[in-house]
């Protein structure tokens, strides 16, 4: 397995940014670069993966960093799924914030995202006896 490089709160050029969002697909982030831009320089960690000078991976974490962390962004460029990045993002959130209590996250049914997210030790809110709720205001 190739070894890529990991880097922590790094400023991100923002055609870097829209390549790896673009992939994934995530219009609601690349519809409104300035917006993305910012969030992600006021997140609480980014964490990003790259291939030599291409950036391939992305973990946006938000929150306090003491009793909460969301981690709001994970996404890895297509072509280089199932290598191992987006396990090496996780584990990198995961170690930091190990003390925090509630690590949560929002993500869609699809069943490997599941997969994904169980092997690291998440679980669906209901086997806590929990309900989550949320409201998106979509952007017209």
């Amino acid at each position: 397995m190739k070894n890529y490089i990991y880097k922590k709160n790094i400023k991100l050029k923002k055609d870097d940014v829209f390549k790896l969002y673009d992939d994934a697909k995530w219009t609601a982030y690349t519809n409104n670069m300035l917006n993305l831009m910012d969030a992600i320089k006021n997140s609480l960690l980014v964490i990003t993966a790259w291939d030599n000078d291409k950036l391939i991976g992305l973990v946006r974490v938000v929150g306090d960093g003491i009793t909460i962390i969301y981690i709001q962004d994970i996404l890895v460029l297509e072509s280089y799924r199932r290598k191992g990045v987006a396990s090496n993002l996780m584990n990198n959130i995961l170690n930091k914030y190990k003390d925090v209590r509630q690590k949560v996250l929002l993500t869609d049914e699809q069943t490997a995202n599941k997969m994904f997210y169980e092997k690291h030790g998440f679980k669906a809110c209901d086997k806590y006896e929990l309900v989550a709720f949320v409201k998106i205001d979509l952007v017209r």
